[in-house]
């Protein structure tokens, strides 16, 4: 796996600490912690945040584009060191497989509790635009509110990219028998979403599409359709017929088993972190919202709160 430093960045990164800390930390292992970054907006401002906390403790970080699923085996056998956000109902699957071969670790949980689904703008329940909904069977009677030019004619589910749940809501589309009514739509990555959320905010259209919390659009307000309830057994791979909806579930970290050993300051204080809902999603306003570039988002969010993430390092 190609390793990308971004030299600047760190730069920055480590200049700003050492300033706010004001302190000098012995360094654990020369060699550098290896952080993967995704394609949505909290887990790449939260790797430079995790990064830029290494660095002030006097440890090397970098930084490589990972893959969200094959991730756990990328840290499994070393090529990675951390996972900073195992979401529960996405990646739960691919972090215990990696788990049961050895070389990965549980590092703790956030305090975080997380919920990813499919949903509406909180205007599209406001306006009327589907009359029923949050309920799902609200959703029989009003396909062609959330129809596009590329849904021919049915009500388009914009999903996030397919690499994220695989064929999840197509399953759940027919299982629900909405099959005929809706087609289901893969982002390129998580901009495509808030892009096109924002175009329909502006146009006053309805729009269902992939999201989750914490995230970004907590504030504004965001509403997850009530599909039948997740239990144990329900989807496709569990022997069900996939017409559930998601869980709710947990945020945890990982590690490569070597980490504690080999970086004990960094992987003490990797323990400790522990981000709430709104920590999470101020992350992602600074970049969703704000415009900033990850790296500056990473900057101000830790100078605006020492009073979370200090305690991690001492």
């Amino acid at each position: 796996m190609k390793r990308i430093t971004n030299k600047v960045a760190a730069v920055a990164l480590s200049a700003t600490f050492a300033a706010v800390t004001g302190q000098a930390f012995a360094e654990d292992s020369a060699e550098p912690i290896v952080i993967p970054t995704h394609n949505w907006s909290s887990q790449v401002v939260m790797a430079y945040v995790i990064g830029g906390i290494f660095e002030s403790i006097g440890n090397n970080v970098e930084y490589v584009p990972a893959d969200s699923q094959a991730v756990y085996e990328a840290i499994r056998i070393g090529d990675v060191t951390i996972s900073h956000e195992v979401w529960q109902s996405t990646f739960g699957a691919s972090f215990y497989n990696a788990m049961a071969k050895g070389g990965i670790i549980d590092a703790g949980t956030h305090a975080a509790s997380t919920l990813e689904e499919m949903g509406v703008p909180q205007y599209v329940i406001d306006d009327n635009l589907c009359p029923g909904l949050p309920n799902w069977e609200a959703l029989k009677d009003c396909p062609e509110v959330f129809a596009t030019a590329d849904s021919d004619g049915k009500g388009r589910w914009l999903e996030g990219p397919q690499s994220w749940h695989g064929d999840l809501m197509p399953t759940r589309l027919e299982a629900l028998g909405l099959g005929d009514l809706y087609t289901v739509k893969f982002a390129g990555g998580a901009d495509a979403i808030w892009a096109e959320l924002a175009s329909a905010k502006t146009e006053g259209r309805g729009i269902i599409t992939f999201n989750w919390t914490p995230n970004f659009t907590d504030a504004e307000g965001f509403v997850f359709i009530e599909f039948p309830p997740y239990e144990d057994g329900c989807r496709v791979a569990d022997g069900g017929d996939g017409a559930c909806g998601s869980p709710s579930g947990w945020l945890k970290k990982a590690a490569n088993f070597k980490f504690p050993k080999t970086h004990p300051a960094a992987y003490t204080a990797f323990s400790k972190m522990s981000f709430t809902s709104q920590d999470i999603g101020q992350m992602a306003a600074l970049v969703d919202i704000d415009g900033m570039s990850h790296q500056d988002a990473a900057v101000a969010w830790l100078a605006a709160h020492e009073d979370v993430w200090k305690p991690f390092v001492d």
